[in-house]
């Protein structure tokens, strides 16, 4: 990085603006950042608001430079603690199980659709 901080470090910014894609931020030492509405939580995020607001303090981790020179951030990385972590790799796994269920489910239901609508038989 030619500005003096490096990728990989932790700063300490204040979020001064929110769009639908990510969030500006002004760093301790001055400097711009921005925040890609991908890099602010593990999880999905479909609206910036839930997250962060105007005014507050954040840590992230610098990831690069944007195209206009400002620094991009990342929360991603220890934004969400291990225990939230644990419970939603959880729910998706019930999520995932059920949807799995459903699906053979589905396509049995679907097959027989079909072996009627053809006329065939299971006959043997």
């Amino acid at each position: 990085m030619v500005k003096g901080i490096e990728s990989g470090e932790t700063v300490k910014a204040k979020v001064v603006d929110i769009k639908k894609f990510g969030a500006f931020v002004k760093l301790d030492n001055g400097e711009e950042g921005f925040i890609h509405i991908s890099k602010i939580s593990k999880n999905y995020v479909k609206n910036i608001s839930d997250f962060l607001q105007v005014g507050q303090e954040i840590e992230g981790r610098i990831i690069g430079t944007t195209k206009d020179g400002k620094y991009e951030l990342s929360l991603k990385e220890g934004s969400v603690p291990e225990d939230t972590s644990k419970e939603t790799n959880e729910e998706f796994e019930k999520k995932l199980s059920q949807f799995m269920r459903d699906s053979e489910k589905k396509i049995s239901e679907y097959n027989k659709h079909l072996e009627k609508k053809r006329g065939v038989s299971k006959r043997r």
